[in-house]
């Protein structure tokens, strides 16, 4: 019975440094994964209780193979959810059983395990761009009359100029952002805790000097750039008070220009940044770097690249003119150390 308790025991604590430290300082800073990977926690205990685990007979046998497909059964015929929905909470209850592997390695074996889940199967949904001429007319659309439309309109100008993810955009602080120097740029910190440096167009920097002008004449350099004030302190700007920004600017624009959807995302700016930049000929090794993308068949899948593109951009990274020596002349492994 004791060691039922210290199983219990253990795995609260566990949960409460995922939950309150884990996820937040090492795993994300999107508000949306943090929201993803709680409530698939939540939902996953909930469905323990229903079967009659409680806090008393809690242990990490709870987190069995078995238990998780039921849940996800569970998930999909009494919860209604869609297979990617399903394949999102599994996602994210792998990601909590990994960090209990990372705090007792005895306990890896149930993350690898679970490794094994087979997500359910989904029709992937494109994301899909607009044009040049779209993009014109939603920022022509936005109203500079007011301090909120000059706000919206520098962070989707910045977000169309660098390609950089709304949450990327939303985690600036003054400090990242470097605009006195002969080449302007922007410091970002993307998945994995990656830096990497955007550099801006002109037209951006305009925008920018006068945004901050306008809101951080007495700011501190670690402040959010762009922020929403509660009771006189700054706040990081929510990515759902965004998207509903850019949707109310479409709506406006959705009638001189039907291209532009009436949902139209900030995903799409980023996605129509990385299509521009392809068709006026840059290739995709420095697409993939400005995007933030990990591998670059990442972007190739992104961006639907054709097969001649595929050709073009591995061209690119192999470099012609370096001799492939271990191509012939490996004759024991120690070769490969040359």
């Amino acid at each position: 019975m004791n060691k039922v308790n210290n199983e219990s025991n253990a795995i609260t604590n566990y949960i409460n440094k995922y939950l309150n430290g884990y996820i937040q300082n090492v795993k994300s800073t999107s508000e949306y994964t943090l929201k993803s990977y709680k409530e698939s926690l939540r939902l996953y205990l909930e469905y323990l209780e229903i079967i009659g685990i409680t806090l008393n007979n809690l242990s990490y046998k709870c987190f069995s193979n078995e238990n998780i497909e039921n849940w996800l059964i569970y998930l999909k015929d009494k919860r209604n959810n869609s297979n990617q929905t399903i394949n999102l909470r599994l996602t994210s209850l792998k990601v909590f059983l990994e960090f209990l592997g990372k705090q007792d390695i005895s306990l890896l074996h149930i993350y690898t395990e679970a490794s094994t889940i087979i997500k359910r199967k989904t029709q992937k949904i494109k994301v899909k761009g607009i044009s040049k001429n779209a993009i014109q007319i939603l920022f022509n659309s936005i109203n500079q009359t007011s301090k909120d439309g000059r706000k919206d309109l520098t962070m989707f100008i910045l977000m169309y100029n660098t390609g950089a993810r709304l949450n990327e955009i939303l985690s600036l602080k003054l400090k990242d952002v470097v605009l006195n120097v002969k080449e302007p740029y922007i410091s970002i910190i993307g998945k994995g805790n990656k830096l990497r440096c955007l550099y801006l167009l002109p037209k951006t920097v305009e925008h920018l000097q006068r945004y901050i002008h306008e809101n951080h004449i007495n700011s501190n350099p670690k402040d959010y750039l762009f922020y929403s004030k509660i009771k006189g302190k700054q706040n990081k700007l929510s990515e759902q008070s965004v998207e509903k920004q850019l949707r109310k600017w479409a709506n406006i624009a959705n009638k001189q220009c039907h291209e532009i959807p009436l949902n139209l995302h900030p995903h799409q700016l980023r996605h129509s940044a990385a299509t521009h930049w392809l068709d006026d000929g840059m290739n995709i090794v420095q697409i993939s770097y400005l995007l933030g993308h990990e591998q670059l068949q990442t972007t190739m899948v992104y961006l639907e690249i054709t097969t001649a593109q595929k050709a073009k951009a591995l061209e690119i990274i192999d470099n012609s003119n370096e001799s492939k020596k271990w191509t012939n002349e490996i004759t024991k492994l120690t070769d490969l150390c040359k």
